[in-house]
C-alpha cells in the first residue's frame, strides 16, 4: 500500500528545537513500517496554523499541504499518515476542503493517535460522534488560545507597542524593559528615505521600483521591487509615526522616517 506522510508545527519554538517535525516524522516512518505501508514521501509545513485559509478563495495557504494534494493523483497513494488529524486541519473550513480533495481520489487518513479514524466513518454513528467530539475539543482549545493571543495583542496596541508579525522595512525588533517592540533600523531606513524622496520628486511608483532594482537595493526579503511594494510603503502610516492595529491607533514619533 502506497502512503505519504504529512507533518506540521505551528510555533517558532518547535521549529528551532526541531522536536515537533522530527518526532512526527519518526512516528510516521515507524507506523508505515509496522503496517506494511510503502512510505513514498513526507510533506511538511513549519510555523503555520492548521486553521489558516483564505476563506474568500477557499485556497489553503500551506505550501507543503498544497504540494501533497497536488501529488496525490500522480503518486497513486491510498493513505495519508499523520500523527493526528489536527496536523491536517483545525477549522471546519479547512477540514471540508481537504476531505473533499481526498475523496476525489479515494484516499483516507491514518491518524496514529486516533487509530480508528477514517474520513469515511460517517456511517458509524458512534465513531462519527467520537471523532466529532475530539475535533470540537481541539477546535475549542485553538479558539481559547487565539482569544488569549488576541487580547495580548490588543493590550500591546493600546500601549503603542508592536503587536508582532513581520517587521516593516526600516525597522528592527528590540527588547525594551523585557518587552518586545520595534525601533528604526538605520540602514533600512535609508531605503525608505530614498523612496520618499523620489516620490516627492514626482517619480511614479513603477519608476521608483525600477530605480531600486537597477541599483541593486534589497527588499526586506531580498527579492525584487514592484510598484505594489512601493504603494504599500507610501500608504503605511507607521513611517509617519502612527501605529495601527485593528481600530487602535497610537502615536509613535520615535518611528517617523523622513
Amino acid at each position: 500500500m502506497n502512503a505519504i506522510g504529512y507533518v506540521r508545527v505551528s510555533t517558532k519554538t518547535q521549529i528551532r528545537k526541531g522536536q515537533g517535525i522530527r518526532i512526527q516524522k519518526d512516528k510516521i516512518k515507524e507506523y508505515c513500517k509496522n503496517n506494511n505501508m510503502d512510505l513514498l514521501e513526507i510533506y511538511e509545513d513549519k510555523g503555520i496554523s492548521g486553521a489558516k485559509a483564505d476563506e474568500e478563495s477557499l485556497i489553503i495557504d500551506r505550501e507543503g499541504l498544497q504540494n501533497m494534494l497536488t501529488d496525490i493523483p500522480i503518486l497513486g497513494v491510498k493513505y495519508i499518515v499523520v500523527l493526528n488529524t489536527s496536523r491536517l486541519w483545525r477549522s471546519d473550513l479547512v477540514k471540508v476542503l481537504i476531505q473533499r480533495e481526498l475523496k476525489k481520489y479515494n484516499v483516507d487518513v491514518k491518524a496514529i493517535d486516533q487509530p480508528t479514524y477514517s474520513i469515511y466513518s460517517a456511517d458509524d454513528p458512534s465513531q462519527f460522534l467520537i471523532n466529532g467530539m475530539m475535533e470540537l475539543l481541539d477546535q475549542y482549545q485553538r479558539l481559547e488560545i487565539a482569544l488569549k493571543l488576541k487580547r495580548g495583542k490588543m493590550n500591546k496596541a493600546r500601549q503603542g507597542r508592536f503587536t508582532g508579525g513581520r517587521t516593516p522595512l526600516g525597522y528592527k525588533k528590540v527588547e525594551v524593559d523585557n518587552k518586545s517592540d520595534i525601533a528604526i533600523d538605520e540602514d533600512e531606513a535609508q531605503i525608505i528615505t530614498t523612496i520618499l524622496g523620489l516620490r516627492r520628486r514626482r517619480f511614479s511608483m513603477q519608476s521608483i521600483a525600477e530605480h531600486l532594482n537597477n541599483n541593486h537595493v534589497p527588499t526586506k526579503k531580498g527579492g525584487k521591487w514592484y510598484s505594489s511594494t512601493i504603494h504599500y510603503i507610501l500608504k503605511n502610516k507607521i513611517y509617519r509615526g502612527t501605529y495601527e492595529y485593528n481600530a487602535i491607533k497610537s502615536k509613535r514619533l520615535d518611528l517617523v522616517i523622513k
